[in-house]
């Protein structure tokens, strides 16, 4: 294989709903460029793209799989994306790395709900689109009803290159009003029939074709003027007008394929080959710095590390894309981001489980290598005095989560150990080790997800692991202020202990004035402050504590004693156990031993203390809410709203995005549990949802009692 220069590379993500249709159309793309002899299917199990075990078993994607072919001269990258939402990671980091979308649209169906996901990413990212409309020859196929949607969603910018003569079990040909000619298929696809356009559809195609020139004239001022002059460009025109449209977004050409007989598919990657801008003419990229780097073959050199496979019998394959100069293999290069340094093996270009050494990648290539000693996804490897990191890539919040534990304890190190190693496959699984809950929970983008990561621990890493619904991180605080005082006094022989501590607990908000006196019974008591300590709490809210002991009541040295005792009570609180916040805590006074009185009788006394004062201080349990935005087709909107209102949600607004309704509201945590599972049941699928933390919120009364009485059962069971 030869090797590309920078103004040769074009980078391309193939993205569309499950079931569109991306991974036949890449084994047809890689059939056409020679890089297989015959096209493998899904149901066959035999496809270049999904050939780990787990996509085996599902039938579904599950990884993006990155390969190339050669056309025209030009070198395709081309990453074939999970089109499952659970799997949006995927896709997400294949975005990032290349440099041009296509969005393959089921012909049965049209645009869905990953289409709109996949519209949206490329939106945020400013990556040209195509659209592909795949599954021509079903017999649901409507693509005027189609084409329609897509318009209604997309707009004007949304323009036919190709439109199907007829779909249904029939379809063999298609009329192209870029290269104005009628295109036909035998049964076996491949190389169409090229001739001229039948009289009886010219009409429809002079029409297309000229809605087709307007908009790509509107993209290069030379060719505007040539426009209103003649009405009419020549072919090279309008592919260099589509060209400078597909960089700024301003066109979203609709091509026709059916991937499955090999027909359209040739015509697409002629397109792509000849139209689709190089990685040259892409806006540039910029490091963790904010500096723009030229993506240079004389540059200096930087790779970045996007993808991580782990395969049997080879282990780590790393994927990564030159951001700039060149690489081969044996140089030295450093890792800026853990600071070790690696020598380069073998490189490839990849084609799916197959990769084809080649000697040498240019700048904005993509490439993977193997046997890496310390290279980890997202890590840059620089040549000599380049210390450029790169960033770009943001996951989007998880969805789903899980408590996670093995069956045999024995067996907690090693299924961590695997987690963390699958993460580096997909980063969207998150593991996290929560001391508050004292539960492993692994998050994840939806319930399919996480039975996709089980399924790979049992059978892959052959550890059995039991999920089950996490505990929610409440928060306790206070309403009113409390006053308590505890003597903590033990003889039992030799030296003894003793402490007594009186505090009084309040409330907390920030900028409140420092205490001057409090009424408790009708007693005043008047605070002279000794000393003042404001502490951000690491799971939200502040702790403040007063010294306001005078006349030597208790010695100065038991103050950090006594707020250990406090800060230990905080970590778990007097309800439920949960971590408490937002309190002002004042010790006023107390009493000591010459002897016996020490920092541990100190720490037990203000525990006490301020448990007793906590107690009677008007006490609340905090819940997390989050806020919910859920993207549903209108049909569905009733039912979404009714479920979201049996869980507590509080709706927010209404809106209407890309042919989508958008819903906005507030809801409890423990009401997001298992709301992937019903929203999908409750859609047939067709919705998706972002969820992100927004504020903590008293809990009903009914549901803290009903906290309150779990949490002393639990704490009975476990004496």
């Amino acid at each position: 294989m030869r090797v590309y220069q920078t103004n040769e590379i074009k980078n391309i993500a193939l993205l569309g709903s499950a079931g569109s249709g991306k991974t036949t159309l890449a084994e047809s793309m890689l059939f056409e460029a020679g890089i297989i002899k015959r096209r493998g299917s899904v149901e066959a199990k035999n496809t270049v793209s999904d050939y780990f075990p787990v996509e085996l078993e599902y039938g579904y994607s599950v990884f993006p799989t990155v390969f190339h072919v050669e056309w025209n001269n030009k070198k395709l990258n081309i990453i074939d994306c999970p089109g499952s939402d659970d799997f949006i990671g995927g896709a997400i980091t294949s975005m990032n790395v290349t440099d041009q979308a296509v969005i393959v649209i089921n012909g049965q169906y049209g645009p869905e709900v990953g289409t709109q996901n996949n519209f949206r990413y490329t939106e945020k990212l400013q990556k040209p689109v195509i659209f592909l409309i795949n599954q021509l020859d079903t017999e649901k196929c409507d693509f005027d009803t189609i084409i329609s949607t897509m318009q209604d969603i997309y707009g004007p910018k949304c323009v036919q290159v190709q439109y199907p003569v007829s779909t249904g079990p029939g379809f063999n040909s298609i009329i192209d009003v870029l290269i104005m000619k009628k295109l036909t298929w035998s049964p076996d696809g491949g190389e169409p029939k090229r001739e001229d356009i039948p009289a009886e559809e010219m009409d429809k195609a002079m029409a297309l074709h000229k809605a087709l020139v307007e908009a790509a004239a509107e993209n290069d001022e030379g060719l505007m003027e040539k426009f209103f002059e003649t009405e009419a460009l020549t072919e090279d025109e309008m592919r260099e007008g589509i060209r400078k449209g597909l960089v700024t977004r301003s066109i979203f050409p609709v091509f026709c394929v059916c991937a499955g007989k090999d027909m359209g598919v040739q015509r697409l990657m002629e397109f792509l080959g000849n139209v689709v801008p190089f990685v040259s003419e892409m806006p540039k990229p910029h490091n963790t710095r904010g500096e723009e780097i030229a993506v240079d073959a004389a540059g200096p050199e930087s790779l970045y590390f996007f993808k991580t496979g782990m395969e049997p019998h080879i282990g780590e394959v790393s994927y990564f894309k030159v951001m700039s100069g060149s690489v081969k293999p044996g140089d030295d290069l450093f890792n800026a981001d853990r600071g070790s340094r690696e020598r380069m093996g073998q490189i490839y270009a990849s084609a799916g489980a197959s990769r084809i050494a080649v000697e040498q990648l240019m700048a904005g290539d993509i490439g993977c290598t193997v046997k890496l000693k310390d290279v980890k996804t997202g890590n840059t490897l620089n040549g000599k005095d380049v210390e450029w990191r790169f960033d770009f890539i943001k996951y989007p919040n998880s969805k789903y989560s899980r408590s996670v534990k093995a069956d045999n304890v024995q067996d907690t190190e090693k299924m961590m150990a695997a987690i963390l190693k699958m993460r580096q496959e997909d980063p969207t699984w998150v593991i996290e080790q929560s001391k508050e809950l004292r539960q492993t929970i692994v998050h994840g983008q939806g319930e399919f997800h996480l039975r996709t990561l089980k399924w790979r621990l049992e059978n892959n890493e052959k550890l059995h692991v039991t999920f089950g619904e996490p505990k929610i991180p409440y928060r306790e605080t206070i309403t009113k202020g409390a006053k308590a005082e505890y003597r903590h006094k033990k003889q039992s022989g030799g030296a003894g202990q003793f402490g007594e501590v009186h505090l009084i607990v309040e409330p907390y908000a920030e900028g409140m004035p420092d205490p001057v006196a409090y009424n408790f019974g009708g007693q005043e008591f008047k605070m002279n402050i000794k000393g003042k300590e404001a502490i951000d709490l690491e799971w939200g809210g502040k702790l403040v504590f007063i010294n306001s002991v005078v006349g030597g009541a208790i010695d100065a040295r038991f103050m950090p004693a006594i707020l250990k005792g406090v800060m230990d009570c905080m970590e778990h609180g007097p309800l439920t156990g949960s971590y408490a916040r937002d309190v002002r805590v004042i010790v006023f006074d107390g009493k000591m031993h010459p002897v016996d009185s020490n920092e541990l009788s100190f720490m037990l006394a203000a525990r006490h203390a301020f448990a007793d004062a906590f107690k009677a201080a008007g006490p609340k349990i905090l819940e997390p809410i989050y806020d919910l935005e859920v993207f549903v087709p209108s049909d569905f909107m009733g039912d979404v709203m009714s479920d979201l209102q049996g869980r507590r949600a509080l709706i927010m607004g209404m809106d209407s995005e890309a042919g989508y309704q958008k819903l906005q509201a507030k809801i409890p945590l423990k009401e997001l549990a298992n709301y992937s599972i019903s929203l999908s049941s409750l859609t047939g699928g067709r919705a998706s949802f972002t969820t992100k933390f927004a504020s903590y919120e008293l809990v009903p009364n009914e549901l803290q009692t009903k906290l309150i009485a779990e949490h002393e059962a639990e704490s009975k069971d476990e004496d």
